[in-house]
């Protein structure tokens, strides 16, 4: 079975969650920038003097294939303990399963694709 983990954290943990994730062994990660708000809708900030209600706010977008539950456990608890902070924002954590997964160039399938070209 694969699974497919896709973290919105803060801007502040890339780092550490990227850290965090290779110390584990996860050998291939896809990461974005992204907009998005919560239960919060955004932050009021003050530019030139004036009052602006910012609604969405940046983020980053960790999206990683695993081959098993074990793995998804392991990368979960890797990002939960390097991207939390304790305040309102820390962001989500979601698990799917994955149908299918395939390598463009060598056309191999399920845990296969997800092997590196060493």
């Amino acid at each position: 079975m694969l699974i497919k983990v896709e973290a919105i954290i803060r801007e502040e943990q890339f780092e550490d969650v990227k850290q965090a994730l290779q110390e584990i062994g996860v050998n291939g990660m896809t990461v974005s920038q992204v907009m998005g708000c919560g239960a919060q809708w955004g932050y009021t900030q003050y530019v030139r003097g004036m009052e602006v209600d910012i609604q969405m706010v940046p983020k980053i977008k960790f999206e990683i294939v695993v081959s098993s539950e074990e793995w998804e456990t392991k990368t979960i608890q890797a990002i939960q303990k390097a991207a939390f902070t304790g305040q309102v924002g820390d962001g989500k954590i979601f698990s799917y399963e994955i149908r299918m997964a395939q390598k463009i160039r060598t056309k191999e399938t399920g845990y296969d694709a997800l092997q590196s070209d060493n």
